[in-house]
């Protein structure tokens, strides 16, 4: 089912698609391509953080359910050499550094629906040249889909595809902020990621370029554990874009709820939701505070571009970029599956 729903002030004609498969509902909006809600059959609580009044998605969203993009997390100085040339990008963080694409970025953008079936959507955005300082045009899409794991799980897979008129930075990725329970606190959530490195972040939560061995320290998710701290960084989880693969599965040991994530990217970004805070109520009826949902976001690792032994995020004419993700629910009974 699709609905239409103007939002003031610019009168955006807001597009609602809600699809279904393989034990899973969910709900898309065409605004920044976002998974506004993610329900399992038998589970009464959603999967996902969200808002009920789409307006609040314009005022208070910090990037719930969105594509990000063209380039997901940050920049160093909004700025990057590409083929000799220097680009200079909307600086909207801490006014130092470009965060998801700047201000205007992809999870901001009304996003045009491509095509809809009942268990699937794919939405396409056409970015034009110099949009928040990126080469272009490009052309990005975006497809939802759900439906029956191979293991017995209910599947979401998101598909992202991006090409480019021009040498340009490409770096998507799908921002929820998932909670598998209806407690106030992911803290207590279980995590394994499996990552034999990570990336150290300043304190403007931008990796430094380091590669260091999560053995030893609080970022030693090798073993199923408790989160318990805050955490805004990224897991080594391959050296390059591969055919998809299981790296991480997140439990809540209140609902027996487990999610894996499978991915293509060699990147995964933990962000525990510290910074969260809109004052208005999320999909739960209440407000969604500090800790209520955390980010495990499969990307290409942040800030490329100020680090050239990192993988390229660069995009050429006549090339694809191409991004699998997909996070695969059980429920209690199925929890020790794997």
């Amino acid at each position: 089912m699709i609905s239409s729903f103007r939002i003031p002030p610019e009168n955006q004609n807001v597009r609602a698609i809600e699809i279904a498969g393989g034990g899973l509902q969910a709900r898309v909006l065409s605004h920044g391509a976002a998974l506004q809600d993610l329900r399992l059959e038998g589970h009464p609580s959603p999967l996902v953080l969200g808002f009920t009044d789409l307006r609040d998605y314009l005022n208070h969203s910090a990037h719930h359910g969105a594509i990000a993009g063209p380039v997901i997390n940050r920049i160093a100085e909004g700025t990057a050499v590409i083929d000799g040339t220097i680009y200079r990008f909307d600086r909207n963080d801490h006014g130092r550094q470009t965060l998801h694409g700047g201000r205007a970025g992809f999870g901001t953008l009304n996003w045009q629906i491509a095509d809809a079936a009942p268990d699937s959507v794919t939405l396409f955005l056409h970015m034009p040249d110099g949009h928040m300082g990126f080469p272009g045009p490009v052309e990005a899409h975006c497809r939802y889909s759900l439906g029956a794991g191979t293991d017995g799980g209910a599947l979401l897979s998101i598909d992202l595809r991006a090409t480019s008129a021009a040498t340009t930075l490409l770096n998507m990725g799908h921002h929820s902020y998932f909670c598998l329970d209806d407690k106030a606190d992911i803290r207590t959530h279980n995590l394994r990621i499996d990552a034999d490195h990570y990336l150290p972040a300043d304190k403007f939560d931008l990796a430094t370029g380091d590669i260091l061995p999560v053995a030893g320290t609080d970022f030693d998710f090798t073993k199923d554990r408790a989160i318990s701290g805050s955490y805004d960084n990224n897991f080594c989880v391959a050296q390059a874009r591969r055919a998809p693969r299981s790296v991480a599965r997140l439990t809540s040991p209140y609902s027996g709820i487990a999610m894996e994530v499978i991915t293509s990217e060699p990147g995964l970004q933990l962000y525990t939701g510290h910074k969260l805070g809109a004052p208005v109520d999320g999909l739960r009826g209440i407000v969604d505070g500090p800790y209520a949902g955390l980010c495990l976001e499969p990307q290409m690792w942040p800030n490329a571009p100020l680090h050239p032994d990192f993988p390229s995020i660069l995009l050429r004419p006549g090339d694809t970029c191409h991004q699998i993700s997909q996070f695969c629910f059980f429920n209690g009974q199925d929890t020790n599956t794997q």
